[in-house]
């Protein structure tokens, strides 16, 4: 009787708590054992050797549980144990990379675990068939190290040990960023947690379609493409009669042709708004007749040819050569370095990319230029000071060490490194800002227009500015478009280290020593000889007929040796082509012409060219007259590199979907160029027609 009450005693009493180090020896001999009893059996299918499969783990793990912040908690020791055999489970199932159990378990031992759990929506599949990628993180939770996030109804959710050391997730489909990337371009950081706390690589788990957001979490939704391009209409055929004065700003930018390229060897064609003709012709160098010396930078050349694609019509082609000035007379160049290193920018073709790049750049530097560099994300910093390039290691090393991380606010890198250019100022030098970003700005003034006052109150200090556009997904070209067209700059884009080559290195001169600024271009169309007319590409680069005369009007730059390529395609008067009806009422309007001077009857048009030289702020003028003499019977009469550039704006109208063109084949603009590519010294005319070639069979899919 009394041992049934000392033991009905005994069973409501609380046992003693074990000690941690007696908790810590049970769990390791238990595993021991449990190992030695495994080795013991049979080998599990699939497995020759004989090992359990988690035997590895647990053999590392076991160790681990010896340390103090492990065995002083057995709610942490239950819970890190199913979590990571749940993991390993998920990730298996889902065709995911394991985690490096090592590194987990190192970690562990230094006591470095996280505890802020994460929870990330899936990559599902987009209406246009690709995968989009949403990212949910709960700022709240991040905050509060004690308090796990709530996931969505059926997600799973993933505790993280080491969110540094866990490995990136593998691209699920060709053009499209991965989760793990993605969310850490775009989720911002939470407010009032240390760098080291935040969650740098969230894993990402396949869980059903995101619920709406819940108060205190920032949900942030990706779209796989992101890119912005410029929305501007082609332009219309135009009435002489009516209309006959055309004027645009010079384009010596290059990026269109690049975009093209990035989607065609990509397998896909190209968005049609991303298809700036103008870009395209101007992509390659001609060997256009320049000015024989410095006193009138620029001369003209035009022909007049039968049109490819319209027999009724005809191509009046404007052909522009800068002088080009001789390396040993280039003047001394103050450089700044104006980077992207945020978050966005953490791609292969992006921040590696760009360093390469301007380690290229710096070789091709003189000893006694200056470069800084500055860098933006979420904050701007100065990493390097004006340093001459005779110290070219210091300029490599600082090149070397810059990391992506961040969100974007690139207008105060802006505002440094103009204040940086303006602080080195080189009189009768070249004074310029090099930006190189994905065009991502999301922090601050980050507006097209408030990003376009900053660059245009900035260029009155005589600075100029080349913007370089790296990586896909989510390039922002309407912007780095509007920067580099309201900056007294030109944009590139740059795809691969041969294109940094291309622009940087053998395009060096063009692109950074400036021989004319604000340069315009109008051309009058004789009412007696022309009916209608054309111009291809330049639809962003249109001015207002009064600009071309006032000097306060912004126009396009252009470098050392560069080329610009402008064609229309006109209808001479009487052809079968002609589009608008004559006016009922216009013989009076037509009376001025008939009535001029007789010198002039011959004529089909009037060129005319305004441009500052720099550092002036009143312009110059050039002009030409275009007359039969100017003019070729056959398209094999017109010289080689005329007939290339036709090619090329075919190609450029074809794929913006131009209807002048519709009828007119691949395999016709292939033949045009292949017959007039001439001396090809780097092989782009080459390329070229392998990306007709693509273009065509992806037309026909």
């Amino acid at each position: 009787m009394t041992v049934d009450k000392e033991l009905e005693k005994l069973s409501h009493s609380t046992p003693p708590a074990a000690t941690p180090e007696a908790r810590a020896r049970a769990l390791t001999a238990a595993m021991q054992a449990f190992d030695t009893a495994g080795n013991n059996a049979l080998a599990p299918q699939g497995n020759a050797k004989g090992w359990r499969q988690s035997s590895i783990i647990n053999w590392i793990w076991s160790p681990a549980m010896n340390k103090k912040f492990l065995a002083g908690s057995a709610l942490a020791t239950l819970l890190v144990i199913p979590a990571a055999g749940y993991l390993a489970i998920e990730l298996t199932r889902n065709g995911l990379p394991i985690v490096d159990q090592t590194e987990i378990a190192g970690n562990l031992s230094r006591g470095e675990a996280s505890k802020q759990p994460v929870a990330v929506a899936p990559q599902a599949p987009a209406e246009n068939g690709t995968l989009a990628e949403q990212s949910v993180v709960d700022a709240q939770a991040l905050q509060d190290k004690e308090t796990p996030a709530v996931a969505k109804p059926g997600a799973a959710r993933i505790s993280e040990f080491d969110a540094n050391n866990i490995a990136a997730l593998t691209n699920k489909s060709e053009g499209s960023a991965t989760a793990l990337g993605a969310a850490k371009r775009s989720a911002p950081a939470a407010p009032g947690i240390a760098p080291q706390q935040q969650l740098a690589e969230p894993m990402a788990v396949i869980a059903p379609s995101p619920a709406p957001p819940a108060e205190g979490r920032v949900q942030i939704q990706l779209d796989p493409n992101r890119e912005r391009f410029a929305n501007a209409a082609a332009n219309p055929i135009k009435s002489v009669a009516t209309d006959p004065v055309s004027t645009f700003s010079a384009d010596v930018d290059s990026a269109s042709y690049a975009f093209v390229r990035r989607s065609l060897t990509g397998g896909a064609l190209p968005d049609p708004q991303s298809v700036r003709v103008e870009e395209m012709i101007n992509y390659f160098p001609y060997d256009w007749p320049g000015p024989d010396n410095a006193a009138q930078p620029f001369k003209a050349t035009v022909t007049v040819m039968p049109t490819p694609w319209n027999h009724d019509t005809e191509l009046m082609h404007v052909a522009i050569k800068g002088y080009d000035i001789a390396p040993a007379t280039t003047p001394h160049a103050n450089l700044v370095f104006l980077i992207d290193v945020s978050g966005s920018m953490d791609e292969p073709d992006k921040l590696p990319l760009l360093k390469s790049a301007f380690r290229l750049l710096v070789n091709r530097l003189k000893a006694d230029d200056t470069v800084s560099i500055v860098t933006y994300a979420g904050n701007a910093g100065t990493v390097l000071t004006p340093t001459r390039v005779a110290e070219k290691s210091k300029i490599l090393s600082a090149i070397d060490k810059l990391e992506p991380g961040g969100s974007t606010g690139g207008a105060e890198g802006i505002e440094a490194a103009y204040d940086l250019a303006k602080q080195g100022f080189v009189k009768d030098g070249v004074n310029r800002v090099m930006l190189a970003t994905d065009g991502d700005f999301n922090v601050g003034p980050s507006s097209d227009e408030d990003l376009k006052r900053i660059i245009e109150e900035r260029r009155r200090d005589g600075i100029f500015l080349t913007v370089l556009g790296f990586g896909r997904g989510n390039l922002n070209d309407a912007l780095i478009q509007t920067l580099a067209q309201n900056g007294n700059g030109s944009a590139a884009y740059i795809d691969t280290l041969a294109e940094a080559q291309k622009t940087l290195v053998e395009e060096a001169g063009s692109t950074l020593f400036p021989i004319a600024s604000d340069v315009k271009f109008q051309v009058e169309f004789n009412p007696e000889r022309i009916a209608e007319y054309r111009l291809i590409g330049y639809e962003t680069r249109a001015l207002k007929r009064e600009d071309f005369n006032d000097d306060r009007v912004d126009a396009g730059d252009i470098g050392s040796g560069h080329s610009v390529t402008a064609i229309y395609e006109i209808t001479p008067k009487g052809s079968p082509a002609v589009m608008n009806d004559d006016l009922r009422y216009g013989a009076a309007d037509r009376a001025p012409a008939a009535n001029a001077d007789t010198a002039h009857q011959g004529e089909l048009a009037f060129v005319k060219m305004r441009y500052k030289r720099p550092g002036e702020d009143k312009s110059a003028l050039i002009t030409t007259p275009v007359n039969d003499g100017n003019a070729v019977a056959a398209v094999d009469a017109a010289p080689q590199d005329v007939r290339f550039s036709v090619a090329v704006a075919a190609f450029g109208q074809k794929l913006s979907r131009i209807a002048a063109v519709d009828s007119y084949s691949y395999q016709a603009i292939a033949d045009i160029a292949a017959a007039s590519r001439g001396t090809d010294t780097f092989g782009y005319r080459s390329d070229f027609l392998s990306l007709v070639r693509l273009a065509d069979g992806l037309s026909q899919r």
